[in-house]
Order: C-alpha cells, then structure tokens, then sequence
C-alpha cells in the first residue's frame, strides 16, 4: 500500500513538473494567435477573446512569408542527417570491428576534438570556404555536417556492445567488411541510427551561429535567420515570431514522434559498452 501511495505521488509531481515545463510552448501557440496588445496581459490570458490567424497567414503569405526559408532549413537538415548517420555509422564501424595498429588512441584523438568550441573554427572555416567558393552557399553548411564526432562515438559505443561472436561467424562464411556492415551491422543498430538521426536533425534544424556567419543572401537564410525579420526598428514582432515558431517546431515534432520508440533503447545500448 505505501509503494502504491508513493508511486502515485511520484506520478502527480511528475505531471506538475511536466504541465511547468510546456508553458512556455503553451504560451508561444497561444500568442501567435492573439492581437499585439495582448501578449504582455497580466495574468495570462491563454484564449484569447478574438482568435485572430493574421500572423499565421504572414508566415505563409506575402513577400515577407517564411515558405523559403522553411524550405532551405529542411533541406539542408535532411542531407545533413542521412549523411552524417550514415558516414558516422562506417567510420564507427571501422573502430569497433576493424582491427589496425593504433585503433583506440585514434579514437581518443578524434574525440578530444569534441572539447574544441565550434566558434573557434569560424575565422579558418571562413577563410576555406571563401577560397573553395562555397561561402554563401548552403554547401558551407552541408559539407562540415555530414561529420559529427559525437554521431561516431555514439555509434561506436552501440557497435561495441554487439557480440564479436556475431561478426566473426558472417567472417567465417566468407563475409566481407562491407557485407557485414550493410546486412548485417546496419539492421541491429536500428535504434542507435534512430536516436542520432533525431539528434543531428535538431541541432542542423535549430542552427544559427553557421547560418548567420556563412549565409549572406536572404534567398538563402533559414528559419532561425528568419526570425530576424520580426525584430523591427523600435520594436519587436512578437505575436509574427512565436506564429513562425510555431510551424517550425512542427518537423521536429514529426520526426520525433516517427523514431520515439527507439531513443531510450538506443541511448540504453549505446552505455552498455564505454
């Protein structure tokens, strides 16, 4: 009876605690449908008393809409992911189960590289870029995602807590490297490739820092920049930015709605083994 009575008070605390949490989601779909004067009403006026969808429509409308920018930021979110899951699951693959001289301190060398800060490399990336002639074109932003060393180590880890007994039994029937890779690494790390490809789509979806230092062109931009659009010369646009915020969370939820069930198994596997 008293573990009953503790679970359900565990289960009200984590309620609460998760209803706290989503307010300011709650508070960002309700203010894009309010009028400019009510966004700052004191209490919280969560329905407005004339629901109005204007912001909604400028999002989607008009020469100022975010139609392209949605466009550009799926795009490169998309190439990102399916080429930094699938490169990092080789690269993974080759420090798990490929034996050479040196294997392990060249991953540890590979990860220290995750304690170098991203804005450091702005000034050399720039100056790459410029002399590649890909600055101010989406490549500046696709060709260095297609890499993640946390997407590798991520990987690496899932690789390792597969038994060795598998692989050397496909070894045994004349499988080669890439054979084994393909039909039969892939198909068990279902659950790891899951959970990096909804990783690596947020953090390419959410990027600012890249989009604002290598894309010049507002043809270009993508959703984070075009959030700059709302912040006008005496004031900001608050009920047209929490509208586009709205829609831009829309993919994020969608994609982590398809893979949800394989996040907690893949992080799970991915510590069996460290």
């Amino acid at each position: 009876m008293e573990m009953k009575s503790t679970k359900i008070l565990t289960t009200i605390i984590m309620l609460f605690l998760g209803f706290f949490m989503i307010m300011p989601f709650l508070w960002m779909i309700s203010t894009s449908f309010k009028t400019p004067n009510e966004v700052f009403q004191y209490p919280i006026q969560w329905i407005p008393d004339k629901v109005t969808l204007e912001h909604h429509m400028k999002v989607w409308t008009g020469k100022e809409s975010f139609v392209t920018y949605y466009w550009n930021s799926l795009k490169i979110a998309v190439i990102c992911t399916i080429g930094a899951t699938f490169l990092s699951s080789l690269a993974a693959y080759g420090f798990s189960r490929v034996e050479f001289k040196g294997r392990n301190a060249l991953f540890m060398f590979y990860l220290s590289m995750m304690m170098v800060p991203p804005q450091v490399l702005f000034v050399p990336k720039f100056i790459l870029f410029d002399k590649v002639g890909i600055y101010n074109t989406h490549w500046a932003l696709i060709l260095p995602g297609l890499f993640t060393i946390f997407g590798v180590f991520l990987m690496r880890q899932f690789f390792m807590s597969i038994p060795h007994e598998i692989t050397e039994s496909a070894f045994v029937d004349g499988a080669g490297h890439f054979r084994i890779f393909f039909q039969l690494m892939l198909p068990l790390a279902k659950p790891a490739l899951a959970t990096l490809a909804i990783i690596d789509f947020s953090w390419h979806w959410n990027d600012y820092e890249n989009a604002l230092v290598f894309l010049l062109d507002r043809d270009l931009y993508t959703v984070p920049l075009g959030m700059q659009n709302f912040i006008l010369e005496f004031n900001i646009d608050y009920n047209g930015m929490m509208a586009a915020t709205s829609a831009g969370i829309v993919p994020m939820l969608l994609v982590f709605l398809i893979g949800q069930k394989y996040i907690i198994q893949g992080i799970t596997g991915s510590a069996v083994k460290g």
